[in-house]
């Protein structure tokens, strides 16, 4: 049993503010003034299930890739719960299932896993204070989950028997059902007659009927479902799991969610495990006391495959379903996604309630606009609100206001949430940060704190994989995508783009000269580099590289220069005549990643010529002078997953070097400014992200690193509070896009008050957290300033959170005297 502690910060604040030092070997270590957040772009990911207490009203979310989120009903927002796994723990972000204890509703637990990282390590996590703070059994050895396999939106695997909160079913992917009797500590085998299905879902949920009979101390009577068809799918137990029986009503498809309200139960079905379905399906309903099923499909074109259900808690009648993978309902007359149904008469009849006549809410996330929603696996009723209606998609969560409309109105309802897969960005001299991504393509983020309005444009396809800029003219920028046309370039820092004519193949890596004049190419699983000196017009084959997946990057000085790093053997290629040629230059060493992970990003340093500085994993971090011909090992970095590189701060003589890795024993993301002399880290245990498989270090503000996750959790950025500049000494600390906000008295007494100068921004919300995360205060307010008290409080340091009517974050710093 492992603890792992969690403050509940969503996406804003890390920070230890009083400066301290630590000393290992000779380094000093120094948790400074940093604050992270993320580059809000609102969702993106597939939110794969929503689950809700019935007694409390709280609200969780479960991603495949991005962890799980508690829905902030006080701030309207989503708050991040993973963010305390580590590297080894990365696979926990995939969430496959979600349990709430239904006698205690402070009690939660996930079943984590992703089958391709760490080995598909598994686990169970724990909390006993609804998300803020997490212990886990591991669980590997006994069954593996895989949160971003298929079937991953069906559910729910994982559930806690109503009448003992000691109790838990696990059904799994591939080794049956499992039974814990001690809430989730130990497990053990309780049924293994279904322990495979074809599409490696397996036992897709488990359902305990809470109006049964109860015998010592544990519901009777409980209702699982396999991921099959052709055989049984559906069975019950009668005596608490001991045995089970087959009542499956088709075998002609494979179920999907169920709901059960009183006698009344509904089951899903469709031909596969989704979410990427385009077939039929079925929907049953079985009146529990009799063992009778209904047809009830609702009758429209055609059986679509169901995905979510829901049954009004006041109305068994009132029943809302969704497909799961069509893609033909013109929703909102702009695109073509899933279905949405209401009955209001047991399913005897249905009615349409997303389709054209029906309106799409972006909530301010102007880049979601003017597409569908897809892959809707799961759908409720609100408790306290039975007009309004959510379901999730491969986007995050939308809710309608009032599903009785005639013409309903959907909202992308994912603030605070951010689940995009970041593959790269730059921050150009001058300009922007720009972002790739898998799912969402990317966004020229300006500014850095608001929504996007749009997408990188034209668009390339669903991923964007790569981008670089010249060094020496900083507006030409060079990104790849995995369709369409695959190069684009822009003469204008990202605000617009053009596509190259020709190709060598989608996807890969990409760099470009210092001048701009040559892009070099690699292409997905391509064993050959290729260059072009006019933008694509033609390619031209690199000699002497010959192995698949190369990285090249450019010399952010001399022009003619590029450098490819071969994980196979350790050694640096280096080209002098701008990509025509490459060579052997030096060899740094092997890193521990190959074969698993082939694209190790090396970085060449800013204003300095020939600077290579190239991530080992294990065998540490080596950075070169001379072009590459010979490297120096950075003394008391043990282990570097990954490093980025900005600018020189005030004062410093070299680029600020960031880097995810191991410095003097303790594992973190920490800050060089003098050529890896000394570090400091900035982050801590509570906030370790699944390490950073790559950073980009920011080329305008002194001190910001950009952080790629280990999962889908967005554009993660640091900024040191100590650099931020200010415009007025009574304000604080502040975003770049708040500066009308201000803080005064500051220092204060027993309290400050926060007012807008320039007359257009409502607070939303205030909320006080102390050094440590956590939560002092929090008010809701509609005005335009805000008396924050104080009283009764430490003196010390306090960061006072405001969120606009915009859905934009401030973080403002303040002392108690």
């Amino acid at each position: 049993m492992k603890k792992k502690s969690l403050t509940t910060l969503y996406r804003l604040v890390f920070t230890c503010l009083l400066c301290i030092v630590f000393e290992f070997d000779g380094y000093a270590q120094i948790a400074t003034d940093y604050i992270w957040k993320n580059a809000p772009i609102g969702g993106g990911g597939f939110v794969t299930g929503i689950i809700t207490h019935r007694g409390s009203g709280d609200r969780y979310c479960r991603t495949d890739v991005g962890g799980a989120y508690r829905w902030d009903a006080s701030n309207n927002k989503w708050i991040q719960l993973l963010d305390w796994i580590n590297e080894s723990e990365n696979g926990f972000i995939g969430v496959d299932a979600l349990a709430i204890d239904p006698q205690n509703a402070n009690n939660v637990y996930m079943l984590c896993g992703t089958d391709y990282i760490n080995n598909g390590r598994t686990a169970i996590l724990k909390s006993t204070d609804k998300g803020n703070t997490f212990t886990y059994t591991d669980v590997t050895s006994k069954f593996k989950t895989h949160g971003n396999g298929n079937g991953r939106g069906n559910g729910e695997r994982l559930a806690v028997d109503p009448h003992n909160s000691n109790i838990l079913f696990c059904g799994t992917r591939s080794n049956g059902l499992w039974k814990s009797t001690d809430a989730g500590v130990t497990w053990n085998l309780l049924w293994n007659d279904v322990t495979t299905t074809p599409n490696g879902n397996g036992i897709c949920f488990v359902l305990f009927d809470p109006s049964s009979s109860v015998v010592g101390a544990a519901t009777q009577t409980i209702y699982i479902g396999v991921s099959r068809k052709g055989s049984a799918n559906i069975y019950k137990s009668t005596d608490g799991g001991a045995t089970f029986s087959d009542i499956s009503p088709t075998t002609s498809f494979m179920p999907h969610r169920v709901a059960l309200q009183g006698t009344t139960m509904y089951v899903t079905y469709a031909d596969g495990a989704g979410p990427a379905l385009e077939g039929d399906g079925k929907l049953y309903k079985l009146n529990t006391s009799t063992g009778i099923w209904t047809n009830v499909t609702p009758v429209h074109s055609k059986d679509y495959a169901y995905g979510g259900v829901s049954i009004d808690p006041t109305n068994v009648d009132r029943v809302i379903v969704s497909t799961c993978g069509m893609y033909w309902n013109n929703q909102f007359g702009t695109g073509w996604g899933d279905f949405v149904f209401l009955s209001t008469n047991g399913g005897s009849t249905w009615s349409l309630k997303n389709g054209a006549n029906a309106t799409y809410n972006s909530n301010g996330i102007g880049w979601s606009a003017g597409g569908a929603i897809n892959w809707m696996d799961c759908i409720e009723f609100d408790q306290d609100n039975l007009l309004k209606v959510r379901v999730i998609g491969g986007g995050g969560v939308y809710t309608c206001s009032d599903i009785t409309a005639t013409n309903p109105s959907w909202k992308y309802d994912v603030i605070g949430m951010e689940e995009t897969a970041f593959l790269d960005g730059v921050s150009i001299p001058g300009g922007p940060f720009i972002s790739c991504f898998g799912d969402v393509s990317g966004f020229v983020h300006e500014p850095l704190n608001s929504y996007p309005s749009q997408k990188l444009s034209p668009i390339g396809g669903y991923n964007n994989l790569s981008i670089a800029y010249a060094a020496g003219n900083p507006n030409k920028v060079v990104r790849i995508a995995n369709e369409g046309k695959v190069v684009y370039y822009s003469n204008d820092k990202g605000t617009t783009w053009t596509a190259a004519a020709t190709n060598k193949g989608i996807s890969g890596r990409a760099a470009i000269s210092a001048d701009g004049s040559t892009i070099v190419h690699c292409p997905a699983s391509s064993s050959t580099t290729y260059y072009t000196t006019n933008n694509g017009g033609s390619w031209t084959s690199c000699s002497g590289v010959s192995f698949s997946d190369a990285v090249p990057v450019a010399d952010q000085v001399n022009s003619n220069y590029f450098y490819i790093y071969n994980p196979g053997n350790g050694q640096i290629l280096s080209s002098s005549n701008k990509g025509v040629s490459f060579s052997v230059a030096g060899t740094p060493g092997t890193n521990t990643f190959y074969p698993w992970e082939l694209t190790t990003l090396i970085r060449t340093a800013p204003g300095l010529e020939g600077h290579v500085w190239v991530p080992l994993g294990g065998n540490g971090l080596k950075y070169s002078t001379n072009y590459g011909s010979t490297f120096t090992a950075v003394a008391g970095v043990s282990y570097c997953k990954s490093i980025g590189i900005g600018k020189t701060m005030s004062g410093a003589s070299y680029p600020t070097i960031f880097i995810w890795g191991t410095v003097s024993g303790v594992t973190g993301l920490f800050r060089s400014v003098d050529q890896g002399a000394t570090w400091i880290r900035l982050n801590d245990d509570d906030h370790e992200f699944g390490g950073a498989p790559f950073l980009v270090g920011d080329m305008n503000v002194d001190g910001r690193v950009y952080m790629c996750a280990g999962g889908g959790r967005g554009v993660l950025y640091w900024d040191d509070l100590t650099l931020v500049q200010d415009p007025d000494p009574v304000t604080g600390i502040h975003d770049e896009h708040s500066k009308a906000l201000r803080m005064h008295p500051n220092p204060a007494d027993a309290s400050v008050t926060i007012s807008d100068d320039s007359d257009s921004v409502n607070l939303r919300s205030v909320t006080v957290r102390d050094v440590r995360g956590r939560t002092v205060s929090n008010s809701r307010n509609q005005g335009m300033s805000a008396k924050v008290s104080l009283e009764g409080l430490p003196a010390g340091i306090y960061l006072i959170e405001v969120v606009d009517q915009h859905g934009t974050t401030t973080i403002t710093r303040v002392v108690k005297k």
